[in-house]
C-alpha cells in the first residue's frame, strides 16, 4: 500500500467501529466456502440444455438406423432435412440411435491400422476448458505428436475462434517435422477454411471418424492437467493461466 492508502483507511476507521467489522477465519474456512463456490459454479454451467425431440422423430430415427446399418449420424441427419424439412443436429441423432449389441466388433480396425501405420507422421489436437480460482474460464488448445506422445503446441484463450486456432496450427505445420495428417473432431470451431488452409500447407486434415470414438484418444487424453504435470508444457499453461 501507498501512503495514500494508509491515509484513507485511518480516516476511515473514525467513521465506524472497524475493530467489529473484523473477522478471522482459518484456512480451512476460506477452502470450504471456495468449494462451495466451485458447486454452484459448475451448478450453473451444466443446467439442462435443449428440450428432447419428440417420441415420433425419436422412434424414426431408431428405424432409420436400423433399417441402413451403413447409415451414420450425418448421414440420417441430412436425410430428416432433405426428405422431410427437419432440422436435426448430428450429435442429437446419435444420441437416439440404438446402441451396438456387447460383443458386436465397431468395425473401427482399419482406423486402428492407419493410426498404426503412420504415427511418426501425424498430430493430434483438441481443446480442453480450465477455470481459474477466481472462475475465469479460459480454453486451451493441445497440439500432440501421435507417435512420441509429446507435446508439440499449447496455448491459452478466453475467446476461442477458428481464425485463432488455424493460426496456433500454422506455427505447427510452418515449422516442419515431416507430418503428413492432422487429426481433429467434429468440432465447429474447426472449420472449412481452417481445413483449407491447412491442406494447402501439405498436410492432410482428417476429422474423427463417427463410428470411431476414440479415434482423437491420444489428444482427448492429454487434454487435462495430470498430463500436464510432469510435462514442460505445464510451465507455459501455468504462466498463461495467470489473471
Amino acid at each position: 500500500m501507498d501512503h495514500a492508502t494508509r491515509v484513507s483507511l485511518a480516516l476511515f476507521t473514525r467513521l465506524f467501529d472497524w475493530r467489529n467489522a473484523v473477522v478471522n477465519v482459518r484456512p480451512s474456512t476460506i477452502v470450504r466456502w471456495h468449494r462451495l463456490g466451485w458447486g454452484i459454479f459448475w451448478r450453473w454451467k451444466c443446467r439442462a440444455g435443449r428440450p428432447p425431440i419428440p417420441l415420433e422423430l425419436r422412434s424414426l430415427i431408431r428405424r432409420m438406423a436400423a433399417e441402413n446399418p451403413p447409415w451414420g449420424e450425418e448421414r440420417i441427419a441430412n436425410e430428416l432435412l432433405v426428405k422431410l424439412g427437419i432440422r436435426v443436429s448430428p450429435r442429437t441423432v446419435g444420441k437416439y440411435m440404438p446402441k451396438r449389441p456387447r460383443g458386436q466388433p465397431r468395425g473401427d480396425q482399419r482406423w486402428s491400422t492407419f493410426l498404426k501405420n503412420h504415427a511418426k507422421a501425424i498430430l493430434a489436437c483438441d481443446f480442453f476448458i480450465a477455470v481459474t480460482a477466481t472462475f475465469r474460464m479460459l480454453y486451451v488448445f493441445v497440439v500432440i505428436e501421435h507417435g512420441t506422445r509429446r507435446l508439440a503446441h499449447i496455448n491459452v484463450t478466453a475467446n476461442p475462434t477458428a481464425d485463432w486456432t488455424l493460426q496456433q496450427l500454422r506455427e505447427v505445420v510452418g515449422n516442419g517435422g515431416g507430418h503428413r495428417y492432422l487429426i481433429h473432431d467434429r468440432d465447429r470451431i474447426f472449420a472449412k477454411h481452417l481445413d483449407e488452409s491447412i491442406s494447402a500447407l501439405g498436410v492432410e486434415v482428417l476429422r474423427s471418424p463417427v463410428a470411431s470414438p476414440k479415434a482423437n484418444a491420444y489428444a482427448s487424453h492429454c487434454t487435462s492437467f495430470e498430463r500436464f504435470g510432469k510435462t514442460a508444457g505445464n510451465r507455459r499453461l501455468s504462466e498463461s493461466l495467470v489473471p
